[in-house]
């Protein structure tokens, strides 16, 4: 699974329980194989996107990887978490492609419940 290509990943959050951007969302990104490792993390800017790609092009590498969403901070931040937290890191696990190019992986999430899909 491993190899380079022009792909590049990028995400956003979405709050729908407030039908705002999730400012504020710290995002990890793990590569999963064959052993898991950290590969960035960053905050979501105001418009609920990071400012960067989470793997540009030249960093980008087939295989498994794991996006992890930290809304539970963020609900609390907010003042909107439920006590305890029912969510608090959502992990998204995904495989990516040589070859495929963008991969875009959102989230839209309420302190309830969360939804993804691969986004353009």
């Amino acid at each position: 699974m491993a190899g380079t290509g022009p792909g590049t990943l990028s995400t956003h959050v979405l709050n729908t329980a407030e039908g705002i951007p999730a400012a504020g969302v710290r995002v990890e990104l793990w590569r999963l194989d064959p052993d898991p490792v950290p590969v960035s993390s960053t905050l979501t800017n105001d418009d609920g996107r990071t400012v960067d790609p989470l793997l540009p092009p030249g960093g980008f590498r087939a295989g498994r990887y794991e996006l992890r969403f930290h809304i539970g901070a963020y609900f609390t931040a907010r003042g909107i978490a439920p006590e305890p937290l029912f969510l608090d890191v959502v992990a998204v696990n995904f495989g990516m492609a040589d070859g495929v190019g963008h991969y875009h992986v959102p989230l839209a999430c309420t302190p309830w419940s969360y939804s993804t899909y691969r986004g353009s």
